[in-house]
């Protein structure tokens, strides 16, 4: 008889690594995740601190660039089938990075900004999310168990941001990015947090400015979408916030699922 057990699942932008890793390797060390997902390492590969993960019992796949970008997978268990790119794509960002761990097909994803509506990065935004989302849907039936995660930077309706009144139409909550955003969902994925909470108010990236963690002016941009089979076993899904209350935080906070899978 098989046993079940929570498979968890990480996703955390930490705005550069270097400035962030001994935050990074205690909060490893206290929630021992199956899969820790980052964005914005913002290091190049040659400088990735992988002895400081392996120390902890971790393996890690990773794609950075000097200054801006990066994500890398970090995980106890083996990483296979490595990519940092779509098919026939040459872009030369680093912001995707996928790997199989114990089954699941993991896509890590560090969506661009956009800058400002109708700007130049908020077409090549759109674009770039138009080309993920023909690569998922195309992909769909050979991955029925994969988890994408990362930072999307959109936040998909009013309820995930602190001022959807004041603030509609602007960068990460206009029109066409939900309409993006809608459409990733169509991929077979549902958004892991929302079949847990309904409600408003929860955020995973507040600015610096402004005192805007302490007065809760956030926006919920983090996010883990699972395929339809795998959100079935998908027990749980929060958003750790105390991580934002260190000295020096990054800006976001960490999103976390836990999965009941099979031995």
């Amino acid at each position: 008889m098989s046993m079940s057990k929570l498979f968890k699942v990480a996703t955390w932008n930490v705005n550069s690594l270097k400035v962030r890793l001994a935050q990074i390797l205690e909060w490893i060390a206290q929630q021992q995740p199956n899969l820790l997902a980052l964005q914005e390492t913002k290091l190049e590969n040659k400088n990735f601190p992988l002895q400081a993960f392996a120390d902890l019992g971790y393996q890690v796949a990773c794609h950075g660039q000097k200054i801006y970008n990066g994500v890398a997978i970090i995980s106890p268990h083996p990483l296979y089938d490595i990519q940092t790119s779509l098919p026939n794509d040459d872009d030369p960002q680093c912001r995707i990075l996928m790997a199989t761990i114990q089954n699941i097909r993991i896509i890590n994803l560090y969506v661009p900004n956009g800058a400002a509506v109708a700007s130049e990065k908020y077409h090549y935004k759109l674009h770039w999310l138009k080309q993920m989302t023909d690569y998922l849907k195309q992909t769909e039936t050979h991955y029925p168990n994969r988890i994408v995660l990362g930072d999307l930077n959109i936040a998909p309706d009013d309820r995930d941001v602190y001022g959807p009144i004041n603030l509609r139409d602007q960068i990460l909550i206009s029109a066409l990015e939900r309409q993006a955003f809608a459409q990733l969902l169509n991929a077979d994925l549902q958004d892991s947090f929302r079949i847990h909470h309904t409600e408003s108010g929860h955020y995973s990236w507040w600015d610096y400015r402004l005192n805007a963690f302490k007065r809760n002016h956030g926006f919920r941009i983090d996010h883990i979408l699972s395929s339809r089979l795998l959100s079935r076993y998908c027990a749980e899904c929060t958003i750790d916030k105390t991580v934002r209350t260190y000295q020096r935080p990054s800006d976001h906070a960490p999103v976390i699922a836990c999965y009941r899978i099979c031995d």
